[in-house]
């Protein structure tokens, strides 16, 4: 009888002390660092269970012994928070840092930035080559409804989404910026002030110019000029506001709706999607006398309150290209 007590007492000072051991393995592996060399990304699809998830890491290297790495995650409960999307898993990622980081839902963000000035067929073009987003854009979109911004994302999001976020932004701007504008504009509705911040917009990039490229197309409206902005021109050849040549003389004198060399005041829509600047200078333009400009040849441009002036200008600059 001694005999057996002792044998059982032998036994579960094994059973103990392997238990113990396991437990100390374990703790070891759950907060140790893991295997990976490197930074990697996965993506786990919507609907994958958590079994495929972590035979993916496993995979991939990011996780060392996928059956502990499993039981820990079921002991734990985390396995019943693990969340779909893309993740980044950054080199010798411990399993608990990789368990609190899905079960958090701390996807990758993408962001894509919109310039200032791009078409709609540009801008759709940029959604389209971005492998992240998911879904087709279905419905026309307005030239000039989209806000250029810095957008952020995660993977699977649809493109369609992110353009009615442009849209909403756009939206808000406008009836913000309608609603603090400059008494006694040539100009009468909120479309009518996108539509000459978008021309402003394909003229100059440069900030501090935006104002007075606006004072000039609001002194030549108020005076009953044509506007004869280049951009409005190519605008109406190619709605992608593109070109693969230079303007010619002909182009001038093509009819189309968005021709400010032919038509009287401003084109139907916008040629482009302006930024907030551009629509802040048509909105609350400076006190000009200007009614030209033109390139100076070096970045920038000269601006002029008579023909004479302007004369001169065109003259310098075309001296400085030949010069070139």
């Amino acid at each position: 009888m001694g005999m057996v007590i002792k044998t059982c007492f032998v036994v579960i000072a094994v059973a103990v002390l392997a238990a113990g051991a396991l437990a100390a393995y374990g703790f070891y592996y759950y907060e140790g660092n893991g295997p990976l060399a490197q930074e990697s990304t996965l993506i786990f699809p919507r609907g994958e269970k958590f079994q495929a998830i972590t035979d993916d890491m496993a995979r991939s290297g990011i996780i060392r012994d996928p059956l502990l790495f499993k039981a820990i995650a079921v002991a734990t409960g985390d396995f019943h928070r693990f969340k779909a999307g893309e993740y980044r898993f950054a080199a010798a990622m411990s399993p608990q840092e990789i368990m609190n980081m899905i079960a958090a839902g701390r996807v990758v963000v993408h962001r894509i930035t919109i310039p200032e000035g791009l078409t709609v067929q540009e801008i759709l073009q940029l959604l389209k080559n971005e492998n992240a987003l998911g879904g087709d854009i279905t419905q026309d979109i307005r030239e000039g409804s989209l806000l250029p911004e810095t957008y952020h994302f995660t993977y699977g999001d649809k493109r369609q989404e992110l353009i009615g976020r442009m849209q909403a932004g756009m939206t808000a701007l406008v009836a913000e910026s309608w609603q603090h504008r400059k008494g006694g504009l040539p100009f009468a509705t909120p479309d009518e002030a996108l539509t000459l911040a978008s021309i402003v917009e394909k003229e100059t990039g440069i900030d501090g110019e935006r104002g007075r490229v606006a004072s000039v197309f609001i002194n030549r409206l108020r005076k009953n000029m044509k506007l004869q902005s280049d951009p409005t021109v190519t605008y109406g050849l190619d709605k992608s506001g593109h070109l693969e040549r230079a303007l010619t003389l002909d182009d001038l004198r093509t009819p189309t709706p968005y021709n400010t060399y032919v038509i009287s005041g401003l084109p139907p829509s916008p040629i482009a999607n302006p930024g907030r600047a551009a629509l802040a200078a048509v909105l609350n333009p400076p006190d000009t006398d200007d009614l030209y400009f033109v390139a100076t040849g070096s970045g920038g441009h000269n601006f002029a309150p008579t023909l004479k002036a302007h004369n001169e200008n065109v003259r310098e600059y075309r001296e400085k290209v030949a010069k070139q």
